[in-house]
């Protein structure tokens, strides 16, 4: 009788568990997922919505800022909040204020508790990816971070490319309050998950083997990060630059996420069902675009050990093409076409998501929650005024397609201000010198 192939633990490789590192990677995964299907869920719904409550675009781009303005202000704040206290408590309480403000939204009654839920949800969110930041700086090898930020936000993107069609089902079978219920209680179960399953101190947790250890940065705890102040002059001198380009993609961003599907919805005359399913291939894009972009960052990083190349020139790069691929939907009227190149734009768009949240970490890794809020304000105030603005040139042009002049002006200033990012420079090496 030949031997069988000895197995590990008597347990077939295929059928292990993940390892802990990798579990605490997918938990994050799953929370990108979430909060963006929570935050992108009313573009789907707000058809009915504007219906319901008797909204012109102007006003239903009001309602859909006021996402932006709470989730602006919990940035900095909230990367700092999670650099004090540590990704496990942030973002357990983030979590249950952002399921509670979807669970709300199925509730409004008009523009004004409309309004209140969104400003309520950017609460709950706006700490989210500071901290998960700050969870992967501990939770993820330095050589893995372009990896790491691209796959979370494919995660995000994929929660885009759900949303619609999801969002219709719900509708569907419970209506559009219904379907903003179910989405809380489903966000209210990722919390539980995370308050018992994650750990600060990779160190502390029973899953992680030493081998895993061996492989990630120091741990600092709380004592550490609380006596260690931060540089804020320097900090904010350096992520200036860094924040205005973040701005510059968010502009485009919440274009998409706020507006696509009432785009194709009004603007070509589809179905609801019809304009999801537009949509969710558009987002998909997006996913292919995140896994490809952190993958990239992280291979030129190895081949090259150039961070500049790594980080700053693709970004560059990627917004190029995205604002190449634009440009044709501007005199373009089919609307196969119009999605193709749509798709092409956020597939490159989304390609310099990597590179840019692997930066914060790069420049200040003692400090990547709150370097990475002060990141994230730019693509949050973007989250203010591309709704509003695109609400506003529709009400007076009529013209579904003007704005995207201003996504083109501002990848084109991006591209030129990602040679001001300079991830090679550590902030704690220049600060000791």
């Amino acid at each position: 009788m030949s031997a069988s192939r000895p197995l590990v633990s008597g347990v077939r490789p295929w059928l292990r568990a993940p390892s802990a590192t990798k579990h605490i990677l997918f938990l994050l995964c799953l929370m990108y997922l979430i909060t963006y299907i929570d935050r992108v869920n009313i573009a789907t719904a707000g058809g009915l919505i504007q219906s319901e409550f008797h909204l012109s675009n102007k006003w239903l781009g009001f309602a859909f800022s006021g996402f932006g303005y709470s989730y602006l202000l919990l940035q900095v704040s909230g990367g700092w909040i999670a650099d004090r206290l540590g990704a496990h408590k942030t973002l357990a309480i983030s979590g249950l204020v952002w399921a509670g403000a979807t669970l709300l939204t199925g509730a409004t009654t008009g523009l004004a508790s409309l309004f209140a839920a969104r400003l309520l949800l950017g609460i709950g969110e706006g700490a989210t990816f500071p901290t998960a930041t700050r969870a992967m700086a501990n939770w993820t090898p330095a050589a893995r971070r372009g990896y790491a930020q691209g796959i979370a936000h494919a995660f995000a993107r994929i929660g885009n490319a759900i949303a619609p069609p999801l969002v219709v089902v719900l509708i569907s079978s419970a209506g559009w309050r219904g379907a903003f219920i179910t989405l809380g209680v489903v966000s209210l179960g990722w919390v539980l998950y995370w308050t018992i399953y994650f750990r600060d101190d990779p160190r502390r947790h029973r899953g992680c083997t030493a081998e895993e250890i061996e492989r990630l940065p120091p741990y600092r705890d709380v004592a550490m990060r609380q006596s260690d102040p931060i540089p804020w002059r320097p900090l904010i001198r350096r992520m200036v630059p860094v924040t205005i380009v973040y701005f510059c993609y968010g502009w485009t961003l919440w274009l998409y996420l706020n507006w696509l599907p009432t785009f194709f919805l009004h603007g070509f005359n589809l179905n609801l069902k019809s304009s999801a399913l537009f949509s969710a291939g558009v987002f998909f894009a997006g996913v292919v675009g995140d896994t490809v972009g952190g993958h990239l960052s992280d291979a030129i990083l190895r081949r090259t050990r150039n961070l500049v190349r790594a980080r700053s020139r693709l970004v560059c790069v990627g917004m190029l093409l995205s604002l190449a691929s634009l440009l044709p939907v501007l005199w373009l009227h089919q609307l196969s076409l119009i999605a193709v190149f749509l798709s092409l734009a956020f597939f490159f768009l989304e390609v310099t998501i990597g590179p840019m949240w692997a930066i914060p970490m790069d420049i200040a890794p003692r400090h990547s929650g709150t370097a990475s809020g002060l990141m994230n304000s730019g693509s949050a105030l973007a989250a203010i005024l591309s709704p509003l603005v695109f609400g506003l040139i529709i009400d007076l042009t009529n013209n579904w397609t003007l704005p995207f002049v201003g996504s083109i002006a501002m990848l084109a200033v991006g591209a030129v201000l990602s040679f001001f990012m300079h991830p090679e420079r550590p902030l704690e090496v220049r600060s000791a010198a």
